[in-house]
C-alpha cells in the first residue's frame, strides 16, 4: 500500500507542490477496523502506525514503458549535454520553441 503525504511534514522539501503525492510501498500489518489499518513503516517516519484507510491506496506496478532510472548527462567535446533519442513534439510558447523529447 502507498501512504498519502497530504498531512505529512517533510523538512527537506519546503515546497509542497513538489512533494510526491504518495510514498511507499508499505506492508499492512493488521486491519484494525473497516477504515483503520496498521502499516509496517520505517522508524524515520514519525507518525502513528494506525492510519485511516482513506490515506492509503493500492500499490500499482510501473506501466510498461515507464522510466525508472533518471537520465544522465553525456559529455561531448568536454561539455555535458543531454542525449536525445527522439523528438516527439515541439511548440512555441511566448516566441520560445519548446521540445518534447524521448
Amino acid at each position: 500500500m502507498m501512504l498519502s503525504t497530504k498531512d505529512l511534514v517533510f523538512e527537506e522539501r519546503l515546497v509542497k507542490k513538489l512533494t510526491e503525492q504518495y510514498i511507499g510501498p508499505y506492508v499492512i500489518k493488521k486491519v484494525v477496523s473497516k477504515n483503520i489499518v496498521k502499516l509496517k513503516l520505517l522508524t524515520s517516519i514519525r507518525i502513528y502506525l494506525a492510519v485511516n484507510g482513506s490515506r492509503v491506496v493500492r500499490y500499482r506496478k510501473l506501466v510498461k514503458g515507464q522510466r525508472v532510472e533518471e537520465l544522465k548527462l553525456v559529455e561531448v567535446d568536454g561539455v555535458e549535454k543531454w542525449e536525445v533519442e527522439k523528438n516527439l513534439n515541439k511548440r512555441k510558447v511566448r516566441e520560445v520553441l519548446k521540445y518534447l523529447v524521448y
